[in-house]
């Protein structure tokens, strides 16, 4: 199956998803988006257009994906290869989980996929005439699949690194979703061999929020939201750096943020906490309720230009009946959302295309849906997936 909105960047179906223990992250300056003046002006131009149309919208700072490296013991390959050189590569270089010794120990065990790269290959696969089996199998060169590389989901050992930079809301309104964007891309790859360089790519989560009684939760968008408005989602949103500066004793502004702030486990708790926070203040359910979130893998949404979106499966030990009474008193996020409509895992897992309902999810919730069927999370967990392949963009 494939649809023009969305493909998958990664996946985890050999480990049915990863825990938190088995991801890390790597920060650095150098993840950052490339600066531009005309771009610059471009963007603040943007914004404040926007912003005198929806005063409702407000700037805060957002994790950029720049890269994501496989471990070794994971796949065949001797190392990985380091992200390309910038200027703003010396003054990040003594940065947490930026030092050269850290940095040589890491590109040793791992081997690095660049977000344009993965995503370029993710999109010459949409452009072919692909069965399912074919498509999943070639999203599987980019998270191992075969039974060589299984791996105990109990494992603390850490499996995936993703690269992180920092950006902003702003940025991204006034890059991924501007009218100049193929030109930005353009002047990317010309200019730095990168496409996506001067693209903000913040990094989403969502959340296949699954109830006691086997029924996973989607909710209808506000009209009011900047995207997507009136279609089916997933609950999701951001990791929020401000968030993890604050759980470190840091008072600061969205403005002051920077990476040197920031510590590697601080950052991967608050990728794993946000899509349970997103989960309470949407749908309004109590954490004590949520089970550990599993990582499934990150989509990607070319309505906006290649968007990043960390995708967790997380279960739910309450029923159908008792998350919409809750929903209906209303969470934090209550607004964001008109409606809560629940489908069976079963219909979950057969919806493609074809179907009627694929018409009215949002590209977010349709990457969550081809990871929670390409990996499977609510299986055993630890085990090789069935031969008989789900569907992948």
């Amino acid at each position: 199956m494939t649809d023009s909105e969305v493909s998958l960047l990664l996946h985890c179906a050999a480990w049915r998803g990863l825990l938190q223990a088995q991801v890390q992250v790597e920060l650095s300056e150098r993840f950052n988006r490339q600066t531009d003046p005309a771009v610059d002006r471009h963007i603040e131009e943007v914004w404040t257009e926007r912003v005198s149309k929806e005063p409702w919208l407000f700037n805060g700072s957002k994790f950029r994906l720049h890269s994501f490296c496989l471990s070794s013991s994971s796949v065949s390959h001797p190392a990985c290869t380091p992200p390309p050189h910038t200027p703003s590569s010396d003054r990040a270089e003594e940065q947490q989980g930026d030092t050269p010794h850290s940095r040589q120990r890491m590109e040793k065990s791992c081997i690095t996929h660049s977000l344009h790269d993965a995503a370029q290959s993710s999109l010459d696969r949409r452009s072919r005439a692909v069965n399912p089996v074919e498509s999943a199998d070639s999203v599987s060169a980019l998270s191992p699949a075969s039974s060589t590389f299984s791996k105990n989901a109990d494992d603390p050992e850490p499996l995936l690194t993703l690269r992180l930079g920092l950006t902003c809301y702003k940025d991204y309104l006034g890059t991924n979703w501007s009218c100049r964007v193929a030109e930005l891309r353009q002047r990317g790859e010309a200019e730095f061999g990168d496409a996506l360089a001067l693209l903000a790519q913040p990094l989403g989560v969502g959340g296949v929020l699954c109830t006691a009684d086997g029924q996973v939760v989607l909710i209808r968008r506000s009209q009011k939201v900047a995207e997507a408005g009136g279609l089916l989602d997933i609950p999701g949103g951001h990791p929020e750096p401000k968030v993890v500066c604050e759980r470190l004793g840091q008072a600061v502004c969205e403005e002051q943020i920077s990476v040197d702030m920031m510590q590697q486990r601080p950052v991967v708790s608050e990728l794993f906490s946000s899509v349970c926070a997103e989960i309470r203040d949407e749908v309004n359910i109590p954490l004590s309720s949520l089970g550990e979130p599993v990582l499934m893998g990150v989509a990607l949404n070319h309505t906006s230009a290649g968007r990043p979106s960390a995708e967790f499966y997380v279960s739910c030990s309450l029923t159908s009946d008792e998350v919409r009474k809750l929903y209906w008193k209303g969470g934090a996020e209550a607004h964001e959302s008109t409606d809560i409509v629940f489908l069976g895992r079963t219909e979950v897992l057969q919806l493609d295309i074809s179907s009627r309902l694929w018409a009215e999810l949002c590209p977010s919730a349709k990457g969550a849906v081809l990871l929670y069927q390409t990996v499977r999370p609510d299986s055993a967990r630890g085990q090789r997936q069935p031969d008989a392949q789900p569907i992948a963009s």
